[in-house]
């Protein structure tokens, strides 16, 4: 049998400020540094070691390794670096607040955005200066490799990709994995792993902070999996990832 570890980052700004993110590089809140933390503790109290771990280039999810292998006196452990685990890219939507976009443009095309599997958000305009085109950790990309809009079926397209000739490869052979990413990223990886269909992949929220074992059997397919911690409190932070998006006063 084989474990790998998701882990969402801790809260960031923008997750406070209930803004769409994306691809722009914002860092954690003290909230969301605590909980990064409580992450490490949890998964050394459960008795996990890693072998190596892997994240995106975005300092939210950098920073959450960081804290999460510190609490783990695990700082020394391989960390890989790749866009591919980077968040869903929102197009246009990024920096928005979420309730003033439904209000301008109405709850109901505001949650085809959020959650439709395959209608992605307004693009970006070239040029404009959320264009992650020009950044240099994207400087050994192709140019049409850097999204200006992504649904969540191209973000699924550009995660399995690493998943297949990177992490599982390790995995197979035995390394200790925790794989730090984005909800949408994590969200990839969870449809392919446990074969969810389009409809409900959408449906699924995974909550920031909290540790998500998956065992695996010697093909890779899930036997089984489960948060560190209490049920309730899962299935309470995973609720409050969904209203995030919705409408406030």
């Amino acid at each position: 049998m084989h474990r790998i570890v998701l882990l969402r980052h801790g809260e960031s700004v923008w997750n406070m400020e209930n803004r769409f993110t994306g691809w722009t590089d914002v860092d954690l809140t003290q909230r969301g540094v605590d909980e990064a933390k409580r992450a490490g503790e949890a998964m050394k109290q459960a008795g996990f070691v890693f072998d190596s771990a892997y994240t995106s280039v975005l300092k939210r999810a950098i920073k959450t390794l960081w804290l999460a292998l510190e609490s783990m006196d695990l700082m020394w452990i391989p960390v890989h670096q790749s866009w591919r685990l980077n968040e869903r890219h929102y197009g246009a939507l990024q920096g928005l607040n979420k309730a003033e976009t439904a209000t301008k443009f109405g709850d109901k095309q505001v949650l085809i955005w959020r959650r439709s599997y395959d209608m992605p958000p307004p693009a970006l305009d070239r040029g404009d200066p959320r264009d992650s085109r020009g950044d240099p950790r994207y400087a050994g990309i192709a140019e049409s490799e850097v999204p200006l809009t992504e649904c969540l079926k191209d973000t699924v397209a550009r995660f399995l990709p690493y998943w297949n000739e990177t992490i599982a490869p390790a995995v197979r052979a035995g390394r200790k994995v925790l794989i730090v990413a984005h909800g949408n990223s994590l969200r990839a990886l969870v449809k392919y792993l446990d074969g969810m269909s389009d409809d409900k992949i959408v449906e699924l929220n995974i909550p920031t902070g909290l540790p998500l074992v998956y065992e695996l059997d010697s093909k890779l397919r899930p036997l089984r999996h489960y948060y560190l911690g209490d049920a309730a409190e899962a299935e309470a932070r995973a609720r409050a990832v969904a209203d995030q998006g919705k409408a406030k006063t």
